[in-house]
């Protein structure tokens, strides 16, 4: 089988090391991808470092153009990259396709902040001593980035990691998920055309020792991280001067109250919990609905829960398929026994078939449950009731965990009162918690990291302030 090569500063190397891709879904092989070593990853960060001096001689509009034209050649080939994730991710279709489209804009949204940097003029004499003076604040690149993306958005999350980096002029090193680099490999062909420094862009699979390297690696000035708590906050612990920023998963919870539109909330709520087998970090895991309508939506919701069925990902209406390995798939099923046995109840599902996990709801869950308390990343969600919207808001803050959240409400009061005391990065009215646009700050508190993506608010983790005063 021919090798992939890696994105070396611009040049396309084939390695002594190789890495195998397998088709969630076919249990195939199909491709095999070389790996970078130390040696590589040391060229990487040389050829970074000369990159700075070139791109400070770029203006804002040469920034921008390269930035469009990336946004339009993916534009251009959105079937191949839908492929490419289905065959790699074992995504549905329509997510796919979703997910190219996201990566259209995000690049897009990059080249219009690209000319628009942070910048302010500020009066410094309100200091006796500034008398006279005034200051002139400007954000610059803060140096090398170091980006580390995870499977289940291959495109758009890498997107997320180099767009804003372009933006700054900052160059980066990508690390894709060793489930999923063909992606960002395809990315990188048409980074490569865009007229960008030599140097600014490599994307390297890697293992996870060479991974390592570019968390502790003192040139690198920022790491951008997006994957499990454990490994971000060991990262952050060895980052040492590095800016850090951490987008760890979730616990999506969402608080379904009485005044709702009960069919929207249920579809929502519904698609929220499914889509992409439960992968996704703001994925609905945790749905509280008010006492008075929960007998209603508990009903609707499994209706339409027994409607799903696994299907080839590459078909037009596939909603669901298999889970991205097979540990995974045993790993939510795990959890789902030792759930049963702590006393929850079981309503639906919670089968599994090699790497396929059966969409499961659960009632009667609550602390101590790995399902409740953590990320299970799969198709399962638990639905339980509440009284008082206090004690729903309780409940959602109960969980270590604080990405987003979603509220179903008309009610004035009520969202007001959600917003200011749930513990979210987001709260979502009347969406999914998997709502996302990718202008949005997107990010968590407590154990979901800190930082934030969505372009504009990447952008100034990757900048320093600079004051002249004259």
């Amino acid at each position: 089988m021919k090798v992939n090569p890696l994105y070396l500063a611009g040049e396309y190397i084939t390695t002594a090391k190789h890495l195998s891709i397998v088709n969630p879904f076919s249990q195939q092989e199909i491709a095999q991808v070389s790996l970078a070593d130390k040696d590589i990853l040391n060229q990487a960060i040389l050829a970074a470092e000369s990159a700075r001096d070139a791109y400070k001689k770029l203006s804002s509009a040469e920034i921008s153009a390269a930035l469009l034209k990336i946004s339009l050649r993916i534009s251009e080939r959105q079937n191949e990259f839908e492929d490419t994730i289905i065959q790699e991710s074992a995504k549905p279709r329509r997510y796919a396709r979703g997910e190219v489209k996201r990566a259209i804009e995000t690049f897009r949204m990059a080249a219009y902040e690209a000319t628009r940097l942070p910048h302010e003029l500020i009066q410094l004499d309100d200091a006796e001593t500034g008398r006279g003076m005034l200051g002139r604040v400007q954000y610059f690149s803060a140096g090398i980035v170091a980006g580390i993306s995870p499977f289940n958005f291959p495109l758009n999350l890498v997107a997320h990691k180099i767009a804003p980096a372009i933006a700054t002029k900052s160059p980066i090193l990508l690390k894709p998920s060793s489930k999923t680099p063909l992606t960002a490999l395809l990315l990188a062909q048409f980074i490569h055309e865009c007229g960008l420094p030599k140097g600014a862009i490599s994307v390297l699979p890697c293992s996870r020792e060479v991974g390592d390297l570019l968390v502790e690696d003192e040139r690198i000035a920022v790491l951008s991280f997006t994957g499990s708590p454990d490994i971000g906050w060991d990262m952050k612990n060895r980052a040492g001067k590095k800016k850090v920023v951490l987008e760890l998963g979730g616990n999506a919870a969402a608080i379904v109250h009485q005044d709702c539109d009960l069919d929207h909330a249920v579809n929502q709520c519904f698609t929220g919990a499914f889509a992409y087998s439960g992968q996704v970090c703001i994925h609905t895991q945790r749905i509280y609905v008010h006492e008075g309508i929960f007998g209603d939506f508990l009903e609707r919701f499994l209706l339409k829960t027994k409607s799903l069925a696994a299907k080839n990902p590459a078909d037009d209406n596939c909603e669901i398929a298999v889970m991205i390995d097979e540990s995974n798939a045993m790993r939510v099923e795990l959890w789902s026994k030792e759930a049963v046995l702590q006393g929850a109840e079981l309503i639906l599902g919670g089968k599994r078939q090699a790497n396929f996990v059966e969409p499961t709801v659960f009632t009667k869950t609550g602390p101590g449950m790995k399902i409740h308390d953590e990320e299970v990343f799969g198709p399962v969600v638990c639905i339980n009731p509440y009284s008082s919207i206090e004690q729903a808001i309780d409940e959602v803050n109960s969980s270590r965990f604080g990405l987003q959240a979603a509220l179903f409400s008309n009610a004035q009061n009520i969202i007001e009162q959600c917003f200011a005391s749930l513990e979210v990065g987001g709260l979502i009215l009347n969406r999914a918690t998997t709502f996302r646009t990718d202008q949005m700050p997107y990010g968590g508190i407590k154990d979901s990291g800190f930082g934030r993506e969505g372009i504009r608010y990447a952008m100034r983790d990757y900048l320093e302030t600079k004051l002249l005063a004259f």
